[in-house]
């Protein structure tokens, strides 16, 4: 049996007002990840009701992205929403279990949204 998935684009100020709704319908949280592209940062909020998926997915900026925090309605989210701040460093307005960027002890800020410069050599 293959479970259901589906994938559905949203602006992040979407993000409490579709969330909300699958909470009350007895949805579970299933995972929130975070991904880099050259030119962008994609989120992707995953949930699972009856082994049918409902996956929303945000497009961000590299630089200064920010998002809602869903843990007013998915407390768990604050682990995943710590983590994308750490990792990738969005902005996550208002966490309720917020670490102020020492979720994890790393030596360095955002290391997985590192602009990567090539170095061009003189021939």
């Amino acid at each position: 049996m293959f479970e259901s998935q589906e994938y559905i684009t949203i602006k992040k100020e979407e993000l409490l007002e579709k969330t909300a709704p699958l909470f009350k319908s007895g949805h579970r949280l299933v995972q929130i990840c975070c991904t880099k592209l050259p030119d962008k940062l994609i989120m992707d909020y995953s949930f699972d009701k009856d082994y049918k998926f409902i996956d929303y997915r945000i497009e961000l900026p590299l630089e200064g992205a920010s998002l809602p925090s869903i843990t007013g309605i998915y407390f768990a989210a604050f682990t995943y929403e710590n983590e994308i701040h750490d990792l990738f460093g969005i902005n996550v307005i208002g966490n309720a279990l917020d670490f102020g960027g020492k979720f994890y002890r790393i030596n360095e800020t955002a290391p997985f949204n590192k602009v990567v410069k090539k170095e061009v050599k003189n021939a």
